[in-house]
C-alpha cells in the first residue's frame, strides 16, 4: 500500500538490525546504518517491494550483509540452498565507489559465510541500462559529503529506477545540510526528512520526476605555465566523487611545475600518475612530452572514470592507461622509474598521515633501484623523513606558503 506524498512509515527496530550479530563487522556499524536498516525495514513492512534493493557506496557491508541474511532466511530454506542464495544475491545490488570499501564487503562476507553480491561497475552518466540502478524499488545509502556525487546518483536512480523507488540517504545531523534536500528535490517530487535517532536522520525521496534534463560530466578549462615554456591548456573532467572535481590542485600545479623544472621527462617512456584524481598530472604531462605513456592509478572508480574523460578531452587517450587499483598491487616491484604523487592528508573528517605513509610504502615497492618520487604535501606534515627512510635519499625542490614538493630516489 503506497502512502501518500510527505509521509514515512513509523521507523522501529527491526529483524535486519536485532537478529543480525554486528560484531563482527570491520570497520563497525554506525548509527546511520543502523537507521537505514530500520527504516527500510518499516517501508517493507508497509507493503513496499523487497526485490530490487540498490545499495551505494556501503563502507563494510553493514548494510548490504543484513538484509541479505534476511531475504536468505525469509525464503524458507536452508542457507545452502542454491535457490534460496541465487534469489537473495539477485535481489541486492552493489555499487561502491572506493576499492577498499568493496575490498571490505567480500572481507566481511566471508566472516559471515554470506555470498557478497558482485559490485557493479560505476556507471557513467550517459549509459543507456546500467544494470545495477535499472528497475530498482529501493536505495539505501549514507549521504555523501560532496553535493555533485549526491546529484550524480540522485539523476542516476530518477532516470532508470523504477516509478515506486524509494530513496532512502542517511546521515549524522552534524554533517547534513539543506542543499541536501535540494538537490534531491531537483530529481525527486516528495523529499522529506525523517525523525532523528542517535543524532542520525534520513532523508526519504520519492517520485522520480520526468522532467529534469540530462546529466553530464564537469568539465572546467585550466592553464599550467612553467617557467621558460609556453602555458599548457588543460581541461578537467570530474565525476561526482572525485576529489576536488574539475579545479586544478594548487599542490599538483606546485608539483607538475617543479617536477617540469628538473627536467625528469623528456625521453622518460613511462610515468606512473600515484592517486589520479581528476587526471591533471597524467595529462598534462602526455600533452608536454608526446613519447610519455601515462599509468594512471586510483581507488576510486569515479576518480578513473575522470581520469579516462580528462585524457579523451585533452586527445592523450590513447597513451594514459587509467586502472582502478589499491595502492599499486596491480604494479611489480621495482617496475617503474617515476612516480608523482599528492597523497591524501585526512581519514574523513580528521587529519591523519597513515594514509599517506601507506601510499609512500608502496611507491617505494614499485620503485626501480635510482627511480624517482616526485611528492607534494602540505608542509606542516612533515613527510620528509618517511620519505627519506622509505624510499632513500629525499630533497626539497620546492615550497610555498601551504605546499612542499620533494624528491625521493630508490636505494
Amino acid at each position: 500500500m503506497s502512502l501518500p506524498a510527505g509521509q514515512t512509515p513509523d521507523v522501529h527496530p527491526s529483524q535486519l538490525t536485532e537478529t543480525f550479530d554486528f560484531t563482527r563487522l570491520s570497520p563497525p556499524a554506525d548509527a546511520v546504518d543502523m537507521l537505514l536498516l530500520d527504516t527500510a525495514a518499516a517501508w517493507w513492512e508497509h507493503g513496499h517491494a523487497r526485490d530490487g534493493v540498490l545499495i551505494l557506496d556501503d563502507r563494510s557491508g553493514a548494510l548490504t550483509l543484513p538484509v541479505l541474511a534476511s531475504l536468505i532466511s525469509d525464503a524458507g530454506r536452508p542457507r545452502a540452498a542454491c535457490a534460496a542464495v541465487e534469489d537473495a544475491v539477485s535481489a541486492v545490488r552493489v555499487v561502491q565507489d572506493e576499492l577498499g570499501a568493496e575490498l571490505g564487503l567480500q572481507r566481511n562476507a566471508r566472516r559471515y559465510e554470506l555470498p557478497a553480491p558482485v559490485p557493479a561497475e560505476l556507471p557513467a552518466l550517459n549509459d543507456a541500462e546500467p544494470e545495477a540502478f535499472a528497475g530498482v524499488h529501493t536505495v539505501l545509502m549514507h549521504l555523501p559529503r560532496s553535493l555533485e556525487t549526491l546529484a550524480d546518483w540522485a539523476w542516476l536512480i530518477r532516470q532508470h529506477a523504477a516509478a515506486d523507488v524509494v530513496v532512502l540517504a542517511g546521515g549524522r545531523d552534524k554533517h547534513m545540510n539543506h542543499s541536501m534536500n535540494q538537490v534531491l528535490e531537483k530529481n525527486f517530487s516528495d523529499v522529506s526528512a525523517g525523525r532523528g535517532r542517535s543524532k542520525s536522520r534520513i532523508l526519504t525521496a520519492r517520485a522520480p520526476r520526468g522532467d529534469v534534463p540530462a546529466a553530464e560530466p564537469r568539465t572546467q578549462a585550466h592553464q599550467i605555465s612553467v617557467p621558460g615554456a609556453a602555458p599548457t591548456d588543460l581541461i578537467l573532467c570530474s565525476m561526482g566523487a572525485t576529489y576536488g572535481g574539475t579545479k586544478l590542485d594548487p599542490g599538483t600545479r606546485l608539483l607538475l611545475q617543479t617536477a617540469e623544472a628538473h627536467a625528469e621527462f623528456p625521453g622518460a617512456e613511462e610515468a606512473v600518475d600515484f592517486g589520479s584524481g581528476n587526471g591533471t598530472v597524467s595529462a598534462f604531462l602526455a600533452l608536454r612530452h608526446r613519447e610519455l605513456r601515462m599509468i594512471a592509478t586510483d581507488h576510486s572508480a569515479s576518480a578513473v572514470q575522470s581520469t579516462r574523460l580528462t585524457a579523451a578531452a585533452n586527445g592523450v587517450a590513447d597513451r594514459i592507461e587509467a586502472m582502478r587499483d589499491d595502492a599499486l598491487s596491480r604494479l611489480a616491484d621495482s617496475s617503474a622509474e617515476l612516480i608523482l604523487l599528492n597523497p591524501p592528508f585526512h581519514q574523513g573528517n580528521a587529519v591523519d598521515p597513515a594514509a599517506a605513509n601507506r601510499l609512500i610504502r608502496a611507491a617505494a615497492r614499485v620503485l626501480a633501484p635510482g627511480g624517482r618520487l616526485y611528492c607534494v604535501y602540505n608542509s606542516h606534515l612533515k613527510h620528509r623523513a618517511v620519505l627519506t627512510r622509505e624510499i632513500g635519499p629525499t630533497q626539497q625542490l620546492a615550497r610555498d606558503a601551504r605546499f612542499t614538493v620533494t624528491v625521493s630516489t630508490a636505494s
